[in-house]
């Protein structure tokens, strides 16, 4: 799957199989998110906005089910990080 650089919010890249019908975001921590069932057309909005990291929350992280991508790799969280924000 050819994947677009982005940077919009936590989004740094996003991607579309039209016949699987599959979308594949990588966000800022690594890690690499498929969800199944997208329509073209939710995918020329999200790849076509100014607004991606808006559009994402709003209609496919709330309305599709996501699934972790194989080899995924997703830094895992310093517990310091909280205390140094």
């Amino acid at each position: 799957m050819e994947m677009k650089r982005i940077n919009s919010g936590r989004l740094r890249a996003i991607g579309y199989e039209p016949r699987q019908r599959t979308l594949r975001v990588e966000l800022d921590d690594g890690s690499v998110i498929d969800y199944a069932g997208v329509g073209d057309e939710v995918w020329r909005k999200l790849s076509n906005s100014a607004a991606a990291w808006s559009y994402y929350r709003d209609k496919i992280e709330e309305e599709f089910s996501g699934r972790r991508a194989a080899g995924s790799s997703a830094k895992k969280p310093n517990p310091l990080d909280d205390l140094f924000k």
